[in-house]
């Protein structure tokens, strides 16, 4: 049984999503403010999240923040607000996706579906070669999907996840944008270099002793990403 948690403070809109996501094998659980989809989360066994912004008690920014202090499920805004800089910010604090209001249920339905296939087969397909990868100080479980430097556990979100664990299954392979992007994201690229960037950026200031001279997560200037193994610093 899968349980999606949808949070939006519109029941007209959570009435809607539910109609489109509702199966045999899902289990939807729905909030109409931040406070309750907390609470929801704290007491349930929540496989992923649609979260709005614009919610009474705890906001979807708020929410998503709180959220990542203790759980790696995947999260999905869907908001009215379609500046560009919310959706930098949105990914920036912890979301795996972005969409704007209005939408299509079927497309949202079938980013739902990516990201539960993404985040909980790819630790399935894991298990079959190795139950650990450890470069460094840096360890990967790929049965409990944890990553922890230096013996601390780090807080990745679905996306920095997958990322990582992609390129640590290629350690000195270098990967473009377009690359990475079909792999993690499992969907023809189109362009989108900024989000990409994002998770990036994100993903080295958690597993770099110094984000600005990484050792581990290297540009490759002009060609793309790859991980080393503990390379110097120049």
């Amino acid at each position: 049984m899968i349980n999606i948690l949808v949070a939006d403070d519109e029941k007209e809109i959570v009435e809607l999503v539910e109609l489109y996501l509702t199966q045999n094998d899902t289990q939807i659980y729905k909030a109409y403010d931040g406070k309750m989809a907390m609470e929801i989360i704290e007491k349930e066994d929540i496989h992923l999240a649609i979260l709005d912004i614009m919610m009474p008690g705890l906001n979807g920014f708020q929410l998503v923040k709180e959220i990542r202090k203790t759980y790696n499920m995947p999260l999905i805004i869907l908001s009215a607000r379609d500046e560009f800089s919310d959706k930098i910010f949105g990914l920036n604090i912890g979301a795996d996706d972005y969409m704007t209001k209005p939408f299509n249920p079927l497309e949202l339905n079938a980013r739902v579906d990516a990201q539960l296939r993404r985040f909980y087969d790819l630790g399935n397909a894991s298990k079959e070669t190795d139950r650990e990868i450890q470069i460094g100080d840096l360890l990967v479980n790929l049965e409990c999907y944890t990553v922890y430097k230096k013996n601390e556990q780090l807080q990745l979100t679905s996306t920095e996840y997958k990322i990582l664990v992609f390129l640590l299954n290629n350690i000195g392979r270098v990967y473009t944008k377009k690359q990475i992007f079909e792999h993690v994201w499992e969907d023809y690229y189109y362009d989108d270099e900024n989000a990409i960037r994002v998770h990036i950026s994100n993903l080295r200031d958690k597993i770099e002793d110094n984000p600005k001279c990484p050792q581990y997560l290297i540009t490759v200037r002009g060609l793309g990403y790859k991980i080393e193994r503990g390379s110097e610093c120049e």
